[in-house]
């Protein structure tokens, strides 16, 4: 849980001003005076937390509650700085594709306290017959001016049984989504709060989850350590747990090390970091960021409740297999929504929200099929009634329910 020294320790260090990176060209702070977490001014904001001081005001802690649901979440402001990303040579159990070791600067964020639970992600899992239903009801109706901004459902499970192998209670984390709909629910969360929310890149999984640590895992260098911190092969009984019930780290982010494992943005490339470790010195988190070319292998991190403490450190990085991963889905294609095999069982998210909101053709790069494979198997799958597609806004519960509509 939270002992209270932890979360003394946590607001004290948060407390703490720190700058832009000085790399960094100005952010386009797109936050209005009374959105969520920011609040305008010089003077810190009462209370105690985790309060982040940026241009023009305070980034501080935030509870949004998911419209139409009454699922909530916490996010927490994430301080600008920098990283000297991956492992160095001398690490125990490092891989090499951890390096070489390079700088990355990152800008202020916000993160999810926690991993995405399933009170979240059965919102988004009910979207598929809402969808359906309200294009029965001929309102909201996509069309192709308007398809790139729709938001894509995934099908409803054939076998609920392998998704919810270790349980599906609301404070559990999700799993076995695939990273296209683990971006399509960033796009449906975003469209229902008015406010952009996107998976991070993989310089901010790392920077957040070191917390200033340089060591193999944000809480020290000795792996004992991690059963006050994590879920992992040591103590977590072979199943998943809710989250939030392990200490969290410098930042105040619970289970960044075990329990599930965590989809960031980038693939999995050949040679590591060595195109980033050739740039200029520090490299913008937008810079190093490898945009996917390819199905797999795309990174997860941070480890999960079967992991080895290996697995576990903050440098290191596993790649999906998605034909692998699928082994057992009956549908051809197969589906671009759900794994079916046990290493996804491990497999969950964490969602960003960056304090500059890019433009919205930017903001779609983030949330939207990124190779023609995915377009092509979700397409197929809905001419089959698999799946669904719907616009997605604050008035959405409002449309349905006036049409007699329930989610």
């Amino acid at each position: 849980m939270r002992p209270t020294a932890t979360l003394t320790a946590i607001a004290a260090a948060m407390t703490l001003i720190l700058p832009l990176p000085a790399h960094a060209e100005p952010v386009a702070v797109a936050v209005l005076e009374t959105d969520a977490g920011f609040v305008p001014g010089s003077t810190r904001p009462a209370g105690e937390g985790p309060m982040v001081e940026v241009p023009g005001g305070w980034m501080v802690p935030y509870e949004e509650t998911i419209p139409g649901t009454t699922a909530t979440f916490r996010m927490i402001p994430i301080p600008g700085g920098s990283l000297r990303m991956g492992s160095p040579e001398g690490e125990e159990d490092r891989a090499e594709n951890e390096g070489p070791q390079f700088e990355v600067g990152v800008e202020p964020f916000w993160m999810g306290e926690n991993e995405v639970t399933w009170a979240e992600y059965k919102g988004f899992m009910a979207a598929c017959d809402l969808f359906k239903a309200i294009e029965s009801a001929r309102i909201r109706q996509v069309t192709p001016a308007n398809e790139a901004d729709a938001v894509t459902a995934p099908s409803n499970l054939y076998d609920p049984t392998t998704t919810f192998t270790n349980g599906e209670k609301p404070d559990l984390p999700a799993v076995t989504m695939t990273q296209y709909a683990a971006r399509q629910y960033t796009k449906w969360i975003s469209g229902l709060t008015a406010r952009f929310y996107r998976l991070p890149t993989e310089g901010e999984w790392e920077y957040a989850c070191r917390a200033g640590a340089q060591t193999p895992w944000h809480c020290g260098s000795d792996a004992e350590a991690l059963d006050a911190t994590a879920w992992y092969a040591d103590n977590s009984d072979e199943t998943t747990h809710a989250v939030g019930g392990k200490e969290p780290n410098a930042f105040g982010l619970h289970d960044m090390h075990g329990n599930v494992a965590e989809w960031v943005l980038d693939e999995l490339v050949a040679g590591g970091y060595a195109r980033q470790a050739g740039l200029p010195q520090p490299v913008p988190a937008a810079t190093a960021a490898v945009w996917p070319v390819k199905l797999s292998p795309r990174v997860v991190r941070g480890g999960a409740y079967y992991d080895e403490p290996a697995r576990l450190r903050s440098a290191a990085r596993r790649g999906s297999e998605d034909i692998a991963w699928k082994d057992i889905d009956p549908n051809l294609p197969k589906s671009p929504w759900w794994y079916t095999e046990e290493p996804a069982l491990g497999i969950g998210m964490r969602v960003v929200r960056p304090l500059g909101v890019p433009e919205r053709t930017d903001q779609l790069r983030w949330w939207n099929a990124d190779i023609p494979s995915i377009v092509a198997d979700t397409n197929d799958r809905l001419m089959q009634g698999r799946g669904a597609r719907g616009l997605v806004d604050p008035n959405l519960p409002a449309d349905a329910k006036a049409a007699g509509i329930g989610n």
